[in-house]
């Protein structure tokens, strides 16, 4: 029988597939709006795409992995945990987030603009914040349907997902676009769980599986489709469905070998993930200050490198202030207080995107 650290050791994939999505995430939002600002692109450009199949696939399936210890729960403790908690980091960084752009959104309108924005962004998931909406949408819904027969819910998402419904609502097309992936999470976890355990025993195999996939991944992320909706052949509808289920499971397998390689560079990743949270609600604004300045002062001229360094600082940012403010009355901005807590206090524990 495993002992608490050797199971610890081999649940940490699941800390290093959340860093590697995060980092995934932050790379798209560096490296498209670094090219735009500079007009043209640069050595990420063709990674930032090869990831589009995956990239957000992956991210809702990781966060349906635990919604089993918290579904049968009574509504008062599941909503905290499932929904208030989304909600508490939403709203908070819909304010600071918002504020940074005050300009941007109220032009010569004044402050009514702003409410009004606020308000809007209530119903509307606002900018990159839309991912935390979502998780709290999801598991309301997969709370009130999880009676009926898996294979009908997920015959329905996955239907949803290849009506490649498109719609002025960003919380429409988004759910109806990702939400088969958070149900085949919650589903499917044991499977999951199971494909890392045989992913850390047998590496060559994992190995071959994951060389076989990137070379179809890459040639289907890359090739035009001819089609005028559809940039790729990855985005062609069934096709975007099966490769972002087939590029979520390989990242469980990429976050598996690294966890069992150990060292640096898993660690370094395996933190992100433990602070995905952070990342993911305060990128957006080291990005854009580090990218304005960069354009402006020319310092760096080459598109991909500036990419980078917009990226890095990104992730590093949040981290570093994150740590400086831990333990004082800032620790609010990634660690939800008990006064916001429908139950009993539990321990404070550093935040992840996924709560269990």
């Amino acid at each position: 029988m495993a002992g608490v650290g050797d199971r610890g050791d081999r649940l940490a994939w699941v800390d290093i597939a959340k860093g590697i999505c995060i980092l995934l995430v932050v790379m798209m939002h560096s490296v498209t709006g670094t090219g735009e600002a500079m007009g043209g692109e640069g050595f990420l450009h063709p990674v930032v795409a090869f990831a589009k199949p995956f990239r957000i696939p992956d991210f809702f399936l990781l966060s349906g992995l635990f919604m089993g210890r918290v579904i049968d729960r009574d509504w008062r403790l599941f909503s905290d945990r499932r929904v208030v908690h989304f909600a508490y980091f939403y709203l908070l960084w819909l304010v600071i987030q918002s504020a940074a752009k005050y300009g941007k959104i109220v032009g010569d309108a004044g402050p009514a603009a702003f409410v009004e924005h606020l308000a809007y962004a209530l119903v509307e998931p606002y900018s990159s914040l839309w991912f935390i909406y979502l998780l709290a949408v999801f598991s309301v819904v997969t709370k009130v349907l999880h009676r009926l027969p898996g294979g009908v819910l997920l015959a329905g998402a996955a239907l949803l997902q290849i009506a490649d419904i498109r719609s002025d609502s960003t919380l429409i097309e988004e759910f109806c676009a990702r939400y088969i992936f958070f149900l085949a999470g919650y589903l499917f976890a044991d499977r999951i769980f199971a494909l890392a355990d045989t992913a850390r025993r047998h590496v060559p195999l994992a190995l071959c599986g994951l060389a076989a996939w990137a070379g179809l991944e890459g040639w289907l992320a890359l090739t035009p489709s001819g089609l005028p909706d559809y940039p790729t052949l990855a985005s062609v509808p069934l096709v975007s469905l099966a490769l972002g289920a087939a590029g979520a499971l390989a990242i469980v397998v990429v976050a598996t070998l690294i966890g069992r390689a150990g060292g640096p560079i898993a660690e370094a990743v395996r933190t992100c993930g433990q602070r995905s949270i952070v990342i993911y609600l305060a990128f957006p604004l080291p990005m854009a200050a580090t990218r304005e300045i960069l354009v402006r002062t020319g310092t760096i001229a080459d598109i991909g490198l500036a990419s980078l360094t917009v990226m890095t600082l990104a992730v590093l940012l949040p981290l570093a202030v994150e740590r400086l403010v831990r333990g004082t009355a800032l620790d609010l901005l990634f660690v939800r207080p008990r006064r916001f807590r429908l139950v009993g206090s539990v321990p404070r524990t550093r935040p992840a995107l996924q709560p269990t």
